[in-house]
């Protein structure tokens, strides 16, 4: 079975890829600074919502890497 991106240009593959990465960096400072206010106000107020919610964005950022690895794979197949 065809992967998605081969239905894609390599300038569009290309494309996509510099995207992702800036999404997946931003998402990962985003998640950091979730981490870093979570754990403030735990220290500061006990455990809540807050403390936890760093970790539903994990299997996003999970996704995002997953996606940099097929378009990676797609374009190395093309060379």
């Amino acid at each position: 079975m065809a992967s998605l991106f081969s239905t894609y240009t390599k300038e569009e593959l290309l494309k996509k890829l510099k995207t992702q990465k800036k999404l997946s960096l931003f998402h990962g400072c985003i998640i950091v600074l979730l981490f870093i206010v979570g754990g403030y106000k735990t220290y500061i107020e006990g455990i809540s919502f807050n403390s936890f919610l760093p970790l539903f964005f994990i299997p996003m950022q999970i996704y995002f890497m997953i996606e940099i690895k097929k378009i990676k794979k797609e374009l190395a197949s093309r060379k």
